[in-house]
């Protein structure tokens, strides 16, 4: 295999992999972002619930986690999801709960520390830490968590192309003796 299509390999790879991780997310974004506004116009309204707004977003953020997971192991990174599910679910749930606290970060911030206390502005809020919290989880998930060596099923296939091309390499300089 020359290095220009390895290349381009590699990065087809990688967009399909940010393409569907952004798909996954989205689903993610739906539920957090409905559980949220939902749970804080009701049972954690600000009004009602010293610290709603932030008692609403772990909540709508765990359930986002659970989705998020589900669709990150078996169908984003399904070729590099690894035969240890425990460590690996415990590896992408810690990751998820760094991602968390990003977005409950910019949250607190926003609604105590700057007193930006509205529905908007606790969305904006929202929207801005899910965004650096996406960022930071689909940089960690793909270079720790599904990792292309740690996987039984990427280890396989990363051995197989090593293989191929050193056939293809081979073969061709049998071809030009």
């Amino acid at each position: 295999m020359s290095s220009a299509s390895l290349t381009r390999t590699r990065v087809r790879i990688l967009a399909t992999e940010f393409i569907r991780f952004g798909l996954v997310g989205g689903l993610g974004f739906i539920v957090d972002f409905g559980v949220f506004n939902l749970l804080r116009a009701t049972v954690f309204d600000p009004a009602v619930v010293h610290g709603g707004s932030v008692m609403a977003k772990i909540v709508s953020t765990v359930l986002a986690i659970l989705v998020n997971w589900l669709g990150n192991r078996y169908w984003a990174f399904k070729e590099r999801r690894r035969a240890d599910m425990a460590r690996e679910s415990f590896e992408f749930f810690f990751v998820s709960l760094l991602g968390m606290g990003i977005g409950l970060g910019v949250l607190w911030v926003s609604h105590y520390g700057l007193h930006f206390t509205s529905l908007f502005a606790d969305n904006v809020a929202n929207v801005i830490g899910l965004v650096l919290g996406a960022v930071f989880r689909f940089a960690l998930y793909r270079l720790w968590v599904f990792a292309p060596g740690r996987s039984s099923v990427g280890a396989a296939a990363t051995a197989a192309a090593a293989a191929a091309a050193k056939v293809e390499s081979v073969g061709k300089a049998t071809s030009m003796s």
